[in-house]
C-alpha cells in the first residue's frame, strides 16, 4: 500500500536562515542510507518536510530499518499521497485507508488536519469534523477520543493531501556532517564505540585512530576494532580508520619510566600521536569513551594530566555515565558483542599492578624525560606506519 515516506526532522526545525543547510544535508544522508536498499527512490523537500517515494519495488522493512539509522530524523512515517481533486476524493481515500490498514476497527480514532496550503476551500476544524464523519458513517464500530485516540489520523494539505497514522520513531539528533570533524581514540572496547556515536549524533563527522602493538596483540584484535568501526559506520557514513603501530612506543615508556604511571603516560602519547593526525586530516578535536572513576586512568587528576598534552578540545560524551548506561547503548547500537569478543587491545598489555589514580602533572612530565633520547624519533616513526582503512 505504502510507497512513500514523511520525514519529519525536529531540531533543524529551529535552526532559522540556516535551516536549509541541514535539510540539504539530511537529504544527503538519506541518499547515501537507501544506497544500500533494493530499489530507486527519489528523495525531495516541501515546507519543513523531506520525502521518500519509491519509484521502483521496494522492501519496506529494509527501508525503515535504513532511514532509523540516519541521524536527524525524528520520525518516519507510511504514507499515501493522493491529488487533490476534490473533497470527495479524500474521503473515499481516507476510507480506503483505515479499512487496508485496521482490519479492527473496534478503536478509538481522531483526524488531525493541518493545512499547509492556504487556498484550500476548507480549513483544518473543518477538516477535522467532515472527515470524522466520514468515518464514523463509514465504520460505526470506530468511535471518536480527541485526548487519547487509538489512532491519530494525520492529513497533510500540501501540493498533494498526505494521509498517515504511524509515527516510525527515527533516532533524532542532526544530520553528520553538519557539525564539524572529529577525531575518535577507538578501542576495542565498550567504551570508544559509543562515544564516537553519540558524538556523530550530534551532527559530527568520524575518522577513528587505533593504536595496534603487534606481537602483543593479535591481528584478530585488529580485524575487531575494523568491525566495531564497520558497525558505527552504519549511522555515521564511510569512517576514515587510521591504525598506527604502538609497541615500540610501549616497550620504551615501560622500559624508563615509573610503572604506576605506564598507563598515563602511554596515554599522553596517544593524545599527542591522535592530535596529530586530528590536525592532518583538519579534524576540530578529539572523542574519547572516558567516564570519571572508571579505571584509574580516568580519575579527574589522570584526566588533567591526558588534557595537558592536546591543544584541541578532547569531548567526552561518556563523562558521567556508569558502567550500564554505556552496556545499554552498546547494545542498542550493535557493538556490544564485537566489544566482549576476548581479544586485548594495546592498552590492556602495559597495564600495571597499581596504577597511579592521583597523578602530579610535573612529575609525570619530569618523568616524561627519561624519553628524550628516542621519543620523538619513535613517534616519527609510529606516524609513519599509518595504515588508513576506509570502513563502510
Amino acid at each position: 500500500m505504502f510507497t512513500s515516506f514523511l520525514i519529519k526532522y525536529a531540531e533543524i526545525g529551529i535552526k532559522g536562515r540556516n535551516r536549509h543547510l541541514f535539510e540539504d544535508a539530511l537529504v544527503h544522508q538519506i541518499k547515501y542510507a537507501l544506497k544500500k536498499c533494493e530499489g530507486k527512490f527519489l528523495i525531495h523537500k516541501t515546507q519543513g518536510r523531506i520525502h521518500v517515494d519509491a519509484q521502483t519495488e521496494f522492501d519496506f522493512d529494509e527501508v525503515v530499518e535504513h532511514l532509523q539509522l540516519v541521524f536527524g530524523i525524528s520520525g518516519i512515517c507510511p504514507v499515501v499521497g493522493v491529488e487533490d481533486e476534490g473533497f470527495e476524493k479524500l474521503c473515499d481515500t481516507v476510507v480506503s485507508y483505515i479499512a487496508e490498514v485496521y482490519p479492527d476497527r473496534n478503536r478509538t480514532f481522531k483526524v488531525n488536519a493541518r493545512r499547509a496550503r492556504k487556498d484550500y476551500p476548507k480549513d483544518s476544524m473543518e477538516i477535522n469534523m467532515d472527515l470524522g464523519e466520514v468515518i464514523l458513517n463509514a465504520y460505526p464500530e470506530m468511535t471518536v477520543d480527541v485526548h487519547e485516540p487509538d489512532i491519530m489520523l494525520n492529513v497533510e494539505i500540501r501540493e498533494k493531501i498526505y494521509i498517515y497514522s504511524e509515527i516510525i520513531p527515527g533516532p533524532g539528533g542532526m544530520p553528520v556532517g553538519t557539525g564539524g570533524k572529529a577525531m575518535l581514540l577507538l578501542s576495542g572496547g565498550i567504551d570508544s564505540p559509543v562515544a564516537g556515536y553519540m558524538i556523530a549524533k550530534r551532527g559530527v563527522k568520524i575518522d577513528a585512530v587505533y593504536f595496534h602493538a603487534p606481537p602483543y596483540t593479535s591481528d584478530r584484535a585488529k580485524q575487531k576494532v575494523v568491525e566495531l568501526a564497520r558497525i558505527v559506520s552504519r549511522y555515521t557514513g564511510p569512517i576514515y580508520l587510521h591504525v598506527i603501530n604502538f609497541t615500540d612506543i610501549q616497550l620504551y615508556i615501560h622500559e624508563k619510566c615509573p610503572h604506576e604511571e605506564l598507563t598515563i603516560i602511554m596515554r599522553r602519547y596517544m593524545m599527542r600521536i591522535a592530535e596529530h593526525l586530528a590536525k592532518e586530516t583538519e579534524c576540530l578535536g578529539l572523542i574519547t569513551g572516558e567516564s570519571i572513576g572508571q579505571v584509574a586512568s580516568q580519575t579527574m587528576n589522570s584526566l588533567i594530566a591526558t588534557n595537558e598534552v592536546c591543544e584541541l578540545p578532547v569531548y567526552r560524551p561518556l563523562i558521567g555515565f556508569d558502567k550500564q548506561e554505556i552496556v545499554e547503548v552498546s547494545e542498542k547500537i550493535g557493538t556490544f558483542e564485537t566489544s566482549i569478543l576476548p581479544y586485548e587491545d594495546c592498552c590492556t598489555i602495559f597495564v600495571a599492578k597499581h596504577p597511579v589514580t592521583k597523578p602530579n602533572v610535573n612529575v609525570i612530565r619530569r618523568h616524561e624525560h627519561n624519553l628524550d633520547e628516542k621519543i620523538d624519533e619513535l613517534v616519527k616513526t609510529a606516524l609513519e606506519t599509518d595504515e588508513l582503512i576506509i570502513v563502510e
